[in-house]
């Protein structure tokens, strides 16, 4: 069995297994070889509660970076918001040497790469669903697991092996996954969402207060 089957937290820099994926890493490669273009690492302690599941790298943001939510707008709030609710600390400049380091908190995506459109298939977030139960296995104190967007909450519940219509995704809704771990669900912070009023700062900082309050009574 090889070490892919066998599955890492973190996928192997030139990893193989979505053709689609690798021909959109080889393009932008070609196009930016200044740019990380490769399977995108979680960020943050190993020792997290608190693991925030976003989709994929956006092109010019973490694919660029090689930091997720680093470089493109979804940054810009996630980062401000995780300092202020006092799961960062430092200065979010948009870039992987900023110095900015996670509390208690670790980041990650349901698929590693970037695809094209922002869109991964079904196929390929099945596929890369063995790097993200290995990152949770690897999690030892996780307590709280946001997803941003309805892919990520399907990917945490696929891993649990847990029924969908038994925990709807719903913005600021919260489940109880068992073993002492909650899913807590958030509209995810894209410019889009934000553009649309779909999610407002102030919905996005209500789901936050949720959690800490959540791991403070803990």
């Amino acid at each position: 069995m090889s070490e892919i089957e066998i599955a890492a937290p973190e996928a192997p820099r030139d990893c193989p297994l979505c053709p689609r994926l690798v021909a959109y890493r080889h393009e932008n490669q070609a196009a930016h070889p200044d740019w990380f273009n490769g399977p995108v690492p979680s960020f943050g302690t190993e020792n997290a509660r608190l693991l925030i599941v976003g989709l994929a790298p956006g092109v010019q943001g973490a694919n660029r970076t090689g930091r997720p939510f680093t470089g493109d707008y979804a940054g810009d709030l996630l980062y401000s918001t995780l300092i202020e609710f006092g799961f960062a600390k430092g200065t979010y400049q948009a870039r992987s040497d900023d110095g900015l380091k996670l509390v208690d908190a670790m980041i990650s995506n349901a698929v590693r790469c970037v695809p094209p459109q922002n869109k991964p298939t079904p196929l390929e977030a099945k596929t890369c669903l063995r790097f993200f139960s290995a990152r949770l296995a690897a999690l030892p104190k996780l307590t709280a697991i946001l997803a941003l967007g309805r892919i990520a909450h399907d990917a945490v519940l696929t891993a649990h092996e847990a029924k969908r219509s038994k925990f709807p995704f719903g913005h600021q809704a919260n489940h109880d996954l068992g073993d002492g771990l909650r899913l807590f669900d958030s509209y995810h912070c894209s410019r889009y969402n934000t553009n649309t009023g779909r999610l407002t700062t102030p919905m996005f900082h209500a789901v936050f207060s949720d959690i800490r309050s959540y791991l403070d009574g803990k």
